[in-house]
C-alpha cells in the first residue's frame, strides 16, 4: 500500500519512520521515496491496517495518508514552512535594526561569543523579537526533536534545540535568532528543491488534458479525461492535444508525437493508426477510439516509470546513506569529546568548548550529502524522459555510465525492421502462385519481420492466405503448419540444414542469393524444399553515425548478434562499421554470447526489441529497448527504452549518464568538502551557530542546484 507522508523531505525522517514502523506487526517491507514524499509499505492484512500505519506515522511527528496522484495539499500545509520562515526573518531583521539604534554597536554584538553579560546586554524589545523568531523559525523542529529525546534517538532536530537552548543560555538571543531563521531557511529552500525535481516528473502527466469531447450519433459532449471507457469515440479538432491513447477512427491530420516518440517531424495519422495521450493533432479532425484508460495511457506510465526510480536506487545512493550511518554517529561522539576533553586536560573555558561542540553537531548534518543524490538522479531521469530516454531508475543510469561493450540486434535495431521480398525463386516444378499461398497461410499467423514481408508480398500478387492447422513457431529456426493436408514449413538456413533438404542445386542458389545484402529463407515440406525467398532490410540512416559517436563517447566494442545468415550479417557489418559479428544465433546463442562478453568487459549493453531479445538483455548489464509503436511492450521488458523507435539517442544517454554520474561524485565532493572546512574553523575556535548553520544551508544549495542542472539536458 502507498502512503503519501507530509514532511518526509530528509533521510533523518526515513531513519525515525523506519524505527518506528520496524516495530509493527504485520509491515513486511518498507520502500521510502524522499523525492515525491512516498512510503510503500507491504502489509499483511490480517495483522495490520493502513490506520495501524497511520497512527505509527504520527507518533514520529509526521502525517500519512493513503497516496492519491492529483492530492492538492490545504493552503496552510503548503505554504506554512515560508511562512514561519518570512516570520523568522522579519523578527530577527527587527531585533537588529531595534539593537543598532539602542547600541550603536551591532556588529561586536552580533558577531562575539565571548558570553560577557556586557557584551550581550540587550533591550527587551529585542529580547522579545528574538525569541519569536526563534520560535517561528523551529517551529517544526521542537517537536520532532521532543521526540527525538524521548525515544534517546538523537538526530538533527535535536542538534538544533540543544542550540538553541545553549544560545539562550549564553544570553546569545541574536545569533540564536539567527540560527533559528537560517535553519528555517535551509529547510524551506530543501523543500523547494525537492519539490522542483518532483515537479519536473508531474509536469508530464499535465501534457494530457483535462476533458475529451466524446462523440455519440449526431451530438457529442465533454467529459473528464479519467471517466473515458474504452471503446469510446473521441473528437479531436485541429490544434487540441490528444486526450487519451487510442486508434484513429475516422479522418486524417498530422500528429506531432515527439513526447512520445522522439520523432522530430509530425507524423501523418489515417484511420487504424495508433495515437497518443498528451501529443499534439494537427490540422485535421481525428476521431479516436479509446483503447486505454487514463490512467494506462503511454504518458502515464512513462511518468510512473520515472516515479518509481526510486525503488531502484542508484549504488550511489545506497553508499551515501551507509556513509551517513556510520558519519553521524561518529560526529556526535566527536562533538562530546570537544565539549569534555580539553576543559578536562588543559583547564579552558568550559562554556567555550560547549559552544563549539554545539557548531561541530550542526556542521556535522548529512542532509546536504544524502538529498543530493536523489535529487540529482530524478532530475537525471525526468530530463532524458523528455528526449525520449526513458530510464527506469538510477541503479541503470550508473551502469550507463559504466558501459564498456554494446551488444545489438540486427533486424529492427540496426535495420529498419521493415524488410521487403525482392526475389521468390521455386524449385524441384513448383509453380510460384501455389508456393506464394502457401507461404501467406503459413505467415499471416507469425508477427516475425520477415514474415509480415512475406504477407505483403502475397498481397501485392492478389494471393490470399488459406487455412492453416497446428501452427508452430520454432525458436530462433521458423515456423510450420499443417497446410493441404501436410507439414509446411519456412525458416532459415539452419532449419533446412535439420530438414536435411540442403542439395547441391539449393546450396547453389543460396549461394548466389546471399553474396548480396539479404536475408534468404526456405520453404518446403518434409520431403523436399518448394522455394527460396530473398528478402532485404534497409539499414537505418542513423546507425553507422551513431555507431562512430559511441566510440567516441568511449565504447570500446560494439558487436551484432543475429539469427541471419553469415553472409547477410558480414554485408551489414561492413556497411556500418561495426566490430565483431557472430551470426546464426538463436535466443539462447545471444544470451551466452552476451554472458561471454560480461566476463571480458563487465559492463555490457544489450539493444534489442525487447520481446525476442529477452534472454539476452536478461544476461547484459544493461538491457535497452527500442520503442516506436510498440513502446508499451518494451517498457516493460528493458531496464532502459528509447521510444522514438531508432538509435540516434543512444549516444545522448551515455553522454547524459556520464554527466549525472559527474555530478554526484562533485556534489559528495562538495559537501564532504565544505563540512571539513567549517570543522576546521570550529577546532580553531572562529565558528560560530550561524555560520555553521549557513555552511550545512549553503552545501545544499550548491549540491542541489548542482543536480537540478541536469534538467536542462540537451538531447544533441
Amino acid at each position: 500500500m502507498e502512503f503519501r507522508i507530509h514532511g518526509l523531505d530528509c533521510a533523518d525522517e526515513v531513519a525515525v519512520l523506519r524505527r518506528r514502523l520496524d516495530k509493527v506487526p504485520g509491515i513486511r517491507t518498507l520502500v521510502f521515496d524522499v523525492i515525491h514524499a512516498k512510503m510503500t509499505a507491504e502489509l499483511e492484512e490480517d495483522k495490520v491496517s493502513a490506520d495501524d500505519v497511520t497512527r505509527a506515522v504520527a507518533d514520529t511527528g509526521l502525517r500519512a495518508e493513503p497516496w492519491t496522484r492529483s492530492l492538492e495539499p490545504p493552503f496552510w500545509q503548503r505554504q506554512s514552512r515560508a511562512m514561519l520562515a518570512w516570520l523568522s526573518g522579519l523578527s530577527l531583521l527587527a531585533a537588529t535594526v531595534l539593537q543598532a539604534v539602542h547600541s550603536g554597536d551591532l556588529l561586536r554584538t552580533f558577531m562575539a561569543h565571548q558570553h560577557t553579560k556586557d557584551a550581550h546586554h540587550l533591550e527587551w524589545s529585542v529580547v522579545t523579537l528574538c525569541i519569536v523568531s526563534m520560535l517561528s523559525g523551529a517551529w517544526y523542529v521542537l517537536p520532532k526533536a521532543w521526540r527525538s529525546m524521548r525515544s534517546l534517538r538523537p538526530d538533527m532536530n535535536l542538534l538544533v534545540a540543544i542550540s538553541l537552548l545553549g544560545a539562550t543560555y549564553l544570553g546569545e538571543w541574536l545569533e540564536g535568532a539567527t540560527l533559528s531563521f537560517l535553519f528555517a531557511l535551509a529547510a524551506l529552500l530543501e523543500s523547494y528543491s525537492v519539490a522542483k525535481a518532483r515537479n519536473a516528473v508531474g509536469s508530464l502527466l499535465k501534457l494530457t488534458p483535462p476533458d475529451a469531447t466524446v462523440v455519440h450519433g449526431n451530438h457529442e459532449h465533454k467529459v473528464p479525461v479519467n471517466v473515458l471507457r474504452l471503446g469510446s469515440l473521441v473528437r479531436v479538432r485541429p490544434g487540441e492535444r490528444i486526450p487519451c491513447d487510442g486508434a484513429v477512427s475516422t479522418g486524417n491530420s498530422d500528429v506531432n508525437q515527439a513526447l512520445i516518440t522522439g520523432e522530430s517531424a509530425p507524423v501523418a495519422k489515417s484511420p487504424g493508426d495508433t495515437v497518443y495521450a498528451g501529443t499534439m493533432n494537427g490540422d485535421g479532425v481525428l476521431e479516436i477510439q479509446v483503447t486505454r484508460a487514463a490512467e494506462d495511457t503511454t504518458i502515464a506510465r512513462i511518468a510512473r516509470m520515472v516515479e518509481n526510480c526510486q525503488q531502484r536506487r542508484a549504488p550511489s545512493e545506497r553508499f551515501v546513506e551507509k556513509f551517513a550511518r556510520i558519519y553521524t554517529p561518529a560526529m556526535i561522539l566527536l562533538a562530546f569529546a570537544v565539549a569534555v576533553f580539553p576543559p578536562l586536560l588543559t583547564g579552558g573555558n568550559w562554556g567555550d568548548w560547549f559552544y563549539q561542540s554545539m557548531v561541530i553537531l550542526l556542521i556535522s548534518c548529512p542532509c546536504a550529502l544524502v538529498i543530493s543524490t536523489p535529487v540529482t538522479i530524478v532530475a537525471a531521469l525526468a530530463s532524458a524522459a523528455r528526449q525520449g530516454v526513458l530510464v527506469k531508475g538510477g541503479a541503470f543510469l550508473e551502469e550507463a555510465a559504466r558501459l564498456r561493450v554494446i551488444a545489438f540486434d540486427k533486424t529492427g535495431v540496426l535495420t529498419e525492421g521493415q524488410p521487403e521480398v525482392q526475389e521468390l525463386v521455386p524449385l524441384n516444378g513448383w509453380a510460384k502462385k501455389d508456393i506464394l499461398r502457401r507461404l501467406a497461410s503459413l505467415e499471416f499467423r507469425s508477427e516475425h519481420p520477415l514474415a509480415r514481408a512475406v504477407v505483403r508480398y502475397a498481397r501485392a500478387h492478389d494471393v490470399a492466405a488459406g487455412d492453416a492447422a497446428n501452427f508452430q513457431v520454432l525458436q530462433g529456426k521458423g515456423a510450420e503448419a499443417e497446410i493441404d493436408g501436410e507439414r509446411f514449413w519456412a525458416g532459415n538456413l539452419r532449419l533446412l540444414r535439420e530438414k536435411k533438404l540442403a542439395t547441391p542445386e539449393v546450396r547453389e542458389i543460396i549461394e548466389r542469393l546471399g553474396g548480396t545484402d539479404g536475408t534468404v529463407v526456405v520453404c518446403g515440406t518434409e520431403r523436399e524444399a518448394l522455394a527460396l525467398v530473398k528478402l532485404s532490410d534497409p539499414i537505418r540512416r542513423e546507425t553507422a553515425a551513431v555507431l562512430r559517436r559511441l566510440a567516441r563517447e568511449g565504447i570500446v566494442k560494439s558487436v551484432m548478434l543475429t539469427g541471419d545468415n553469415a553472409d547477410t550479417a558480414n554485408t551489414v557489418a561492413r556497411a556500418i562499421g561495426v566490430g565483431e559479428v557472430q551470426a546464426e544465433l538463436l535466443p539462447a546463442d545471444k544470451a551466452e554470447s552476451v554472458a561471454a562478453l560480461r566476463k571480458n568487459y563487465r559492463h555490457v549493453a544489450m539493444v534489442g526489441d525487447g520481446v525476442n531479445d529477452a534472454q539476452a538483455m536478461a544476461s547484459s548489464s544493461l538491457g535497452i529497448a527500442l520503442g516506436g509503436s510498440g513502446v508499451d511492450v518494451v517498457m516493460e521488458t528493458a531496464d532502459i527504452v528509447l521510444t522514438h523507435g531508432g538509435l540516434s539517442k543512444l549516444p545522448f544517454l551515455v553522454r547524459h549518464a556520464r554527466r549525472a554520474q559527474a555530478v554526484i561524485q562533485q556534489n559528495i565532493a562538495i559537501a564532504i568538502a565544505l563540512k571539513g572546512a567549517f570543522l576546521v574553523l570550529a577546532f580553531l575556535g572562529v565558528a560560530t551557530l550561524w555560520m555553521a548553520i549557513a555552511g550545512d544551508m549553503g552545501a545544499t544549495l550548491i549540491v542541489t542546484s548542482n543536480g537540478m542542472r541536469l534538467l536542462r539536458a540537451s538531447g544533441r
